[in-house]
């Protein structure tokens, strides 16, 4: 006689898979080369990683591409380099603190998230309206002739 399977035996049946599947993946016996192992671009990593943002030293924009007072956000390498005033850019990250959307727009002095109106100073980043409770975190950029790279 078979006994239905209760909502416990299935979760623990299915975790016990997941974790098989996850521990395949790892150590040199694999068959899979090392370039598919590793994270997809625009994936998460482990928890308490982020991706990769951009190669070192790429370019994000032209100085005359960032206006004054406002900003321009880089969703691929999630950046968002800002010009406070003439000549001085920033860079922030794109993901919102508050729950890790992406930023979506600049505007009035601010860096603004859609997904629950929280908003950053565009000097450094700083939270001008909640929910979220942690600036953005700041980036490194290089400004030469004309170019911003990130670093």
């Amino acid at each position: 006689m078979t006994h239905p399977a209760t909502r416990r035996t299935v979760l623990l049946a299915t975790g016990a898979a997941a974790l098989a599947v996850g521990c395949s993946d790892k150590g040199d016996g694999g068959s899979a080369p090392e370039a598919s192992k590793s994270p997809a671009a625009g994936t998460a990593g482990p928890p308490g990683t982020e991706p990769p943002a951009a190669s070192a030293g790429r370019e994000l924009a032209a100085t005359a591409d960032i206006p004054v007072g406002g900003g321009t956000i880089f969703k691929e390498e999630k950046v968002v380099v800002t010009q406070p005033s003439k000549g001085e850019f920033k860079a922030f990250s794109a993901i919102c603190t508050h729950q890790g959307c992406t930023v979506t727009s600049v505007a009035d002095k601010t860096i603004n998230c859609a997904c629950h109106r929280s908003s950053f100073s565009i000097e450094d980043g700083a939270v001008t309206a909640g929910p979220a409770t942690r600036p953005l975190p700041a980036e490194k950029i290089t400004v030469e002739g004309g170019a911003i790279k990130l670093v």
